[in-house]
């Protein structure tokens, strides 16, 4: 959710971006002052785990006894000035690898390994970096009219994208599967068309013509076979299979009025589908088939006629009987704000599912999510995204041990090349970088530890 643009209308005006990471269990947070991560692991508090300031990260140094002087000074100013005005923060899973993009510099990518304040390369592109993917394998820029797709082992551009149709949100998804890795991305700036790219034979795969309507979003499953969209109409929602492009699913988020949708996101295992608009209203639903749904006896006259209708859809028009195969919504959310952008998730905290919202108000809401019945969802606790603590909803609970870790004050000196034939201006910042990109390391989830000599 990037908010740079929109940021006077927030109702925080500090905070820029906000982002889940690939399996929900992260939350990251751009502001004008730097970026924080809070872990998700428990409902009843918001527990920070990172904070990158620069004020913060300036005094931190003077304590950790440098000798600072003017010249450090002014370096360590100078490393750090990314720092402020994050509008974009991506981090790896739960890893220590993070990208970051400051409207100080938009074109310009930073990666940077946060637990040791060092950055690991950066590239400058020809236009505003308006969105950045990541997976164990790849690493996508996405710009108005191109994509960029990096190794993210080594952070060297492997393919570019060019001259896609204007793409001014910067409208994309990557899958986070290993085996199904692929990126979706708008065909068309006029009717809603997906091309979808295989990001690691290098190849497109498919072009999906989803909807009538230009695409306002896009989730693929974790397993990378599904994808979700949705257009700017935002009444319908479908599912494809991935790379076929066969329709799986389709639901109706409602008919009354066209709204915005701000996300789609899966369930880790695939079942459940959420959808967020600029309404108050959440719309989850269920991917089952017909079959799988349980069968109940009508009790009631509307039940015998809705059972009758449903029989007769293969004699009518095939516009009415699509519509009334559409899919409803298995559960909702009302939200206690509307017309804000947001983005939802669906995660497992305390072994119960919730459904995450952390919204351009400045807070995170979660909710609980009845699995079997579904149904309006219940609020269980809302927390600040700048990590304090409201009186209203204050947690008595005591704090663990572990304490937030601190960012470094200066960054590792980056040694800037350039790539006429990809279009993108960096690279590793020291030599031996290069071969440090782990990714079969075991103390850290997901495997990746960047080390520098």
């Amino acid at each position: 959710m990037n908010l740079a643009s929109q940021s006077g209308e927030a109702g925080c005006n500090q905070l820029l971006f906000a982002n889940f990471n690939q399996d929900n269990t992260s939350l990251a947070v751009g502001t004008k002052s730097g970026y924080k991560f809070f872990s998700l692991s428990s409902v009843d508090k918001l527990e920070q785990i990172y904070e990158c300031s620069k004020y913060m990260d300036i005094v931190n140094v003077q304590q950790w006894g440098v000798k600072f002087d003017a010249i450090l000074f002014f370096a360590a100013y100078c490393s750090l000035a990314d720092t402020e005005d994050v509008c974009i923060v991506e981090r790896l899973f739960s890893s220590s690898l993070v990208a970051i993009v400051s409207l100080k510099a938009p074109r310009k990518l930073k990666v940077c390994h946060f637990k040791k304040g060092t950055e690991i390369c950066n590239y400058s592109y020809s236009n505003t970096i308006l969105a950045v993917k990541l997976n164990r394998q790849r690493l996508i820029v996405c710009l108005e009219e191109s994509l960029y797709i990096h190794n993210i082992r080594d952070m060297k551009v492997l393919h570019t994208i060019r001259e896609t149709p204007p793409n001014p949100l910067g409208l994309c998804a990557l899958s986070i599967s290993n085996d199904n890795c692929y990126l979706a991305y708008p065909g068309s700036a006029t009717i809603g068309e997906v091309q979808v790219f295989d990001t690691v034979n290098l190849r497109a795969a498919n072009m999906i013509p989803a909807h009538d309507s230009p695409l306002a979003a896009l989730a693929f499953d974790a397993s990378g076979s599904k994808l979700a969209t949705a257009s700017e109409k935002g009444t319908v929602i479908r599912v494809f299979s991935i790379p076929e492009g066969q329709k799986l699913f389709e639901f109706r988020r409602g008919m009354k009025r066209c709204v915005s949708i701000c996300s789609l996101a899966f369930s880790m295992e695939g079942l459940f589908l959420s959808a967020s608009s600029n309404t108050e209203t959440v719309h989850i639903f269920k991917l089952e088939t017909l079959r799988e749904r349980p069968q109940e006896e009508p009790t009631t006259w509307t039940g015998y006629f809705g059972r009758a209708l449903m029989a007769s859809t293969s004699y009518l028009p095939a516009q009415m009987s699509d519509m009334f195969n559409q899919g409803r919504a298995f559960a909702t959310v009302r939200l206690p704000f509307s017309g804000h952008k947001n983005i939802c998730a669906l995660a497992i905290i305390q072994k119960i599912p919730r459904l995450l919202v952390a919204a351009a108000d400045g807070y995170l809401y979660m909710y609980n999510l009845d699995p079997q019945d579904g149904g309006e969802c219940t609020l269980m606790k809302q927390h600040k995204l700048d990590g304090t603590v409201d009186s209203a909803n204050e947690i008595l609970e005591p704090a663990p041990l572990d304490r937030p870790l601190i960012a470094q004050g200066y960054s590792a000196v980056v040694i800037k090349g350039y790539s006429e034939d990809q279009g993108a201006a960096g690279g590793i910042g020291v030599e031996e970088d290069m071969s440090c990109l782990r990714l079969d390391e075991e103390n850290e989830q997901p495997p990746m530890t960047l080390e520098t000599d």
